[in-house]
């Protein structure tokens, strides 16, 4: 386990079980609104069950979360605020004793897992001012729930024509993965490949992982991405979700409302899978939503 490093788990829900602000289409970014403490509560909930890296809670300061209006007004403000309590828990954690760096979440930015809402165009610009609004508090990015290469590509452009170069924050690329497997392979919610995943990264990113989808297919992903990428020095990590499904209706997005979570996915049982994830090739583990501190300090257990 030394050799794996461990990440923070689901912060939403996290904040709603704590007793944080917290309601849709808000989802997370209302306690930065109305309970900032609560934010910082939340990832020392996670350091202190083993994590080492902590995410901004940056996912939901996007149009489709707080309106465009208020995108317009504070976005830029709200994300910031994100970047500067993740590394107020950080400096916490770190003269306590404890090694946490602090990865800055560029989202989908038109709602989860609906590759056909992405729209190019307007995406870059609105990463665009998560990526400002972040750069002063970050060790690196972490591009997560993308459900398509194009979104991929937009998203790493948009850090790219900022002007910060790989050498001064590493890149992190995670996609969202369909949650039941096509042929026995794991493919994007797009439907992409693998393989033709792991091709976006040409030498750009440290790590791709794949999140917010089911613990059950994740170790086909790992499988087929460790032999891709062959002998580049490239790490793969993985941060399920607890979701029972996601939604099918057309149209709607996973983040219109409170997704259903397993009774099953038990923290002893997450860390099973997280140890299958490690055989196959995974050097990076965490949780995504509804993974508890409690989830994460069984993955981090030796």
């Amino acid at each position: 386990m030394s050799q794996v490093t461990i990440l923070d788990g689901g912060m939403g829900r996290e904040l709603q079980r704590i007793g944080a602000p917290f309601r849709q289409p808000e989802w997370s970014a209302l306690a930065l609104m109305n309970g900032p403490e609560r934010v910082v509560e939340a990832h020392l909930n996670f350091v202190n069950a083993g994590a080492q890296v902590i995410t901004t809670n940056s996912y939901a300061c996007v149009p489709f979360h707080i309106g465009e209006e208020r995108f317009l007004q504070r976005g830029s403000d709200l994300a910031a605020l994100s970047g500067v309590l993740a590394r107020q828990a950080a400096n916490e954690a770190i003269a306590a004793g404890k090694g946490v760096a602090v990865a800055g979440s560029i989202p989908p930015v038109f709602g989860s897992y609906k590759p056909e809402l992405f729209n190019r165009d307007r995406a870059g610009s609105i990463a665009s001012v998560l990526i400002e609004a972040l750069v002063p508090h970050i060790d690196h990015w972490l591009v997560e729930t993308i459900s398509s290469i194009e979104e991929a590509q937009t998203m790493l452009e948009a850090i790219r024509d900022f002007g910060d170069p790989v050498s001064v924050r590493p890149r992190w690329l995670s996609f969202t993965l369909a949650d039941t497997l096509s042929d026995g392979r794991a493919v994007v919610r797009s439907g992409e490949s693998i393989s033709d995943a792991v091709d976006v990264t040409k030498g750009e990113i440290e790590a791709l992982l794949f999140n917010c989808s089911q613990p059950e297919v994740m170790t086909a992903a790992i499988t087929e991405a460790v032999a891709s990428i062959g002998d580049r020095p490239l790490r793969v990590g993985v941060y399920a979700n607890a979701f029972t499904a996601v939604p099918t209706t057309p149209g709607q997005s996973a983040n219109e409302g409170l997704s259903v979570l397993r009774d099953d996915l038990t923290p002893m049982r997450y860390a099973s899978f997280a140890d299958e994830w490690i055989a196959a090739g995974a050097s990076i583990v965490g949780g995504c939503c509804g993974i508890t501190p409690d989830h994460i300090h069984a993955v981090a257990s030796p």
